[in-house]
């Protein structure tokens, strides 16, 4: 008899929870075992995050490149700048409400904090760093584009699909095991009953931050369509409640597309938006990541400012395009930037991760839901020749 599927929250949160008991009750060789496994952990990650981004960001380029026409440029530009907004709106509330629920006093040295020691570890060097796949990604993705390279586009399509299936049959399937280890190296340390205080105060305030986004962006799409905006909010709730079981953009499409339908977008216009907006309008994402790391920079004690956020926020917007259709897939393509111009360390990537995971299904349905807002600014801007019912079965 087949057991039941478990999704990854379900399994995130039994990580946690056995994480904690076992810090309490493994003795101390056990527990640096697993301390070994997320050393070696660690290291293939720092290893898989350039190839991931070079992997997935060049042939979305490529792919989105050779579809001429003003509604596409107007699209990618539109989602771009939704998922931008998304970040600096969140950087803003985040640095003004958290200094008030969290100091650095109240959590010292979180990541570092353990006595845990792996036995031994593997270095695994990346190929290349994250700045230098940007770039990369770039210029081959744009290359492609201009010299339509079927052989090449093609490699670089497979290419995708294999680190895809790392994610999904490698990554993801440890990530609990790595969780784990994270809270049993913070339970040894006598932090884990803080961590968690500050954790269930970030999701509240992410989760209401994400209805905040929501108001703003169909109040925008409201203002330009001439149109009641919590009526076409509320008629894109189908989608957002579909995306919280799914956590999946692209699973939820089909509910997606006939919700932006039924607001009036035509079908022509709905059915080029919609799926394209799938792969490259993350603004819920963008928003969980930002607060999420500020949230992290406050606990830690870490310095930061406007411009440092504000590069890290402009590239978030590209490297979470096309991200691996997966649970978590999101964080996964954002790590390297963390390190890069955040400076985190395995540790906090690793508490970025489990914080992030927590509220996977809330942002993939922030980020649907706002796929409605740019359909309808796009049909009002490009209306199609072919009239359009917005009553629908």
């Amino acid at each position: 008899m087949r057991l039941p599927k478990v999704n990854l929250l379900v399994k995130i949160l039994i990580a946690i929870a056995l994480g904690i008991l076992a810090g309490y009750i493994f003795p101390l060789w056990l527990s640096r075992i697993f301390a070994t496994f997320n050393a070696i952990f660690n290291q293939f990650l720092g290893f898989l995050i350039p190839i991931l981004i070079l992997g997935f960001v060049a042939p979305a380029i490529a792919e989105i490149g050779n579809k001429a026409g003003k509604m596409l440029i107007a699209t990618v530009a539109l989602a771009y700048l939704s998922t931008s907004f998304a970040g600096f709106m969140s950087f803003g509330l985040s640095d003004y409400i958290f200094p008030k629920l969290i100091t650095p006093s109240s959590v010292t040295n979180i990541a570092e904090g353990h006595n845990l020691l792996p036995y031994f570890n593997i270095i695994i060097p990346p190929l290349m760093d994250v700045m230098s796949a940007l770039v990369l990604a770039f210029l081959m993705g744009l290359a492609l584009a201009y010299i339509d390279g079927k052989t090449l586009k093609a490699g670089f399509n497979e290419f995708r699909e294999i680190i895809s299936l790392s994610i999904s049959k490698v990554v993801i399937p440890l990530l609990p095991l790595y969780i784990f280890g994270i809270f049993l190296n913070m339970t040894v340390s006598g932090q884990v009953a803080t961590v968690l205080a500050a954790f269930a105060k970030i999701i509240l305030i992410i989760f209401a931050m994400s209805f905040l986004l929501l108001i703003i962006q169909f109040a925008i799409a409201g203002l330009v369509a001439k149109k009641n905006p919590f009526r076409l909010l509320f008629t894109m709730l189908p989608a957002y409640f579909t995306a919280l079981g799914t956590q999946s953009s692209a699973a939820t499409i089909p509910v997606t597309l006939r919700q932006a339908i039924k607001m009036g977008v035509s079908e022509e216009t709905a059915g080029f938006v919609v799926p394209l907006c799938a792969t490259i309008h993350m603004s819920g994402s963008a928003m969980k990541i930002v607060a999420c790391a500020v949230a992290l920079m406050l606990m830690e004690g870490l310095p930061y400012d406007v411009s440092m956020f504000a590069t890290f926020i402009c590239m978030i917007g590209i490297s979470i395009v096309a991200a691996p259709g997966v649970p978590g897939g999101a964080i996964m393509a954002s790590l390297g930037l963390l390190a890069t111009f955040l400076h985190f360390s395995e540790a906090n990537q690793a508490l970025m991760i489990a914080l992030y995971i927590a509220m996977d299904s809330f942002g993939t349905a922030c980020n649907v839901t706002g796929d409605g807002f740019i359909a309808v600014i796009i049909d009002k801007c490009f209306p199609s020749k072919a009239p359009n019912d917005p009553i629908l079965p």
